[in-house]
């Protein structure tokens, strides 16, 4: 008999996983999602011809097994792209004979120069932080004097006991540093005191990272001498699908239905039913209120834990507790299409129309609670209708579901940020032809709350033979898309007996580096 697999949730994680269990099985998956749309927060947006990408994905792992995955899925580019001819720029290219052409087709891979930068006293520094000219000329000599002192305070008198993510930073960077470029912003994303997040977060997203390394770099750019020690800088490329990372997920939810698995939208979990150690069936509610009951003999999870357990029966009270805890911490973003930018390209790096060469902005801004920028034409050409005529940009919010944020109306919030935007500098209003707005619930699963506790959740769930927790908010953990994705392909390994320990799949993303360092001989 064929066995069923029921997966919550069509993300990265759920559709992994399927494509997985089709392609090395017989079990066959059902994956249901609550939205109109396969990608999670990987997802990528519409607006008249015009692409969001919400948050920004690029595609950069250190897993080899991950890499060759997403190219198979989307091979890499065999000719430039719109923008690599207009600039006639070199790109790395693939080599193989039938590789795609982005010009002529659209499953296709692209690479990208990687830049991202903060921006702060109306000024742009590196990001990282580097301890270069224009971060000297942007601070001046008095903060460089102060951080400096600072630095050297905290190399004298380490904080003993990290309890807080602000101790994390402080240790690493000095306090001045870290009052400069790296408290306000942390707030704006998570919305408290860093002095109240788990240092546990600095140890997973900032590892490696200290200002001893980047007192190092500069030594050495300054002296001309590499070390004999090998050396560590950031990614300066990266891969990204024609159509964004919503294109990946689109590719494989429709080899997931060629295969034979099934894909339902609009179907939202709403309970969980177990028996016993097993669970045997969920049900799930479709937009007009529709119940619908799906068994099956394997479930995984991609859905908030603490939606999860409160929609399952016989809970013990304390795993019960512990999940209604936990917090997250939602994104809204506003698409806002101009004629041009404000922002000024001061850069060596060639763009089109000398737009600002950046994917990424980094918002460090105090008077504003714009949190983050992306400029969609850096990306790919090709989430811009009119890629030569204008600029598509993302202006980015973190907020909980009672901010203003969340609940002001399209019209009230989009008029908001484009207040925000002007008063900061980075366009003009009547520079505005357009704009969108989007929500989304639970990106971010948070490092305080209950969570300090999370593991008495995880201990219960690893006794529920069948159920495997993968994805961001399945595992209440901050991975970035290729750990995600890795996270379902070890747990299809354990459904398969090619593995026999769950720690595998939990200690996805629990490396001691930087995710986005890279190493050179």
């Amino acid at each position: 008999m064929v066995k069923k697999a029921i997966i919550i949730g069509a993300g990265p994680a759920g559709l992994t996983a399927a494509y997985e269990l089709l392609t090395r099985s017989d079990i066959v998956p059902t994956v249901l999602e609550e939205n109109d749309y396969v990608g999670g927060i990987s997802a990528t947006l519409d607006y008249k011809n015009n692409k969001i990408d919400m948050g920004g994905h690029r595609f950069f792992t250190k897993s080899d097994r991950v890499m060759k995955w997403w190219l198979s899925i989307l091979p890499l580019q065999g000719k430039p792209s719109k923008d690599d001819i207009l600039l006639n720029r070199e790109v790395e290219l693939s080599k193989l004979k039938k590789a795609p052409n982005p010009e002529k087709t659209d499953k296709v891979m692209l690479k990208r120069p990687r830049l991202s930068r903060i921006y702060y006293l109306k000024t742009f520094f590196s990001y990282p932080v580097s301890l270069n000219m224009d971060t000297i000329k942007g601070l001046g000599l008095w903060r460089m004097f102060k951080i400096g002192c600072s630095y050297m305070k905290a190399l004298a008198f380490p904080i003993k006991d990290e309890k807080s993510l602000e101790d994390f930073m402080i240790n690493r960077f000095g306090r001045e540093l870290y009052l400069t470029f790296f408290k306000d912003y942390t707030e704006k994303l998570w919305g408290m005191d860093c002095a109240k997040i788990s240092a546990e977060w600095g140890a997973q997203r900032i590892k490696g990272i200290s200002i001893l390394k980047v007192l190092k770099q500069m030594a050495q750019n300054l002296t001309g001498k590499k070390g004999k020690a090998v050396e560590t800088s950031f990614i300066e490329s990266f891969f990204y699908p024609k159509f964004g990372p919503g294109h990946m997920w689109q590719s494989v939810a429709d080899i997931v239905k060629e295969k034979g698995g099934k894909i339902v939208l609009k179907s939202k979990v709403t309970r969980i039913i177990k028996q016993d150690d097993r669970i045997i069936a969920v049900e799930a509610t479709d937009s007009k209120g529709n119940t619908k009951v799906y068994e099956g003999d394997i479930f995984i999870s991609t859905m908030p834990v603490k939606d999860l357990i409160s929609a399952m029966n016989d809970v013990p009270a304390r795993v019960a507790d512990v999940a209604e805890g936990l917090m997250y911490r939602d994104f809204r973003v506003v698409g806002v299409l101009l004629n041009k930018l404000k922002l000024k390209n001061t850069t060596a790096i060639k763009t089109v129309n000398n737009i600002v060469p950046d994917t990424w902005i980094y918002v460090q801004e105090r008077e504003v609670k714009l949190g983050r920028i992306q400029v969609f034409n850096n990306w790919s050409p090709y989430l811009v209708n009119d890629f030569k005529n204008t600029v598509w940009i993302g202006l980015e919010y973190f907020c909980n579901e009672k901010d203003h944020i969340w609940t002001d109306s399209d019209k009230k919030f989009i008029e908001f940020a484009v207040d925000e935007a002007d008063k900061i500098g980075i366009f003009d209003k009547k520079d505005v032809l357009d704009a969108y707005t989007h929500r989304v619930k639970k990106a971010y699963p948070a490092y305080f709350g209950t969570y300090d506790r999370f593991d008495e959740v995880k201990n219960y769930v690893n006794t529920i033979e069948n159920l495997y927790l993968v994805g961001r908010n399945g595992m209440h953990h901050y991975n970035n898309m290729d750990h995600s994705t890795l996270a379902a392909m070890k747990t299809v390994d354990l459904i398969l007996g090619e593995c026999h320990d769950r720690e595998e799949v939990w200690s996805v993303n629990t490396e001691s580096d930087y995710h986005e360092e890279k190493q050179s001989a």
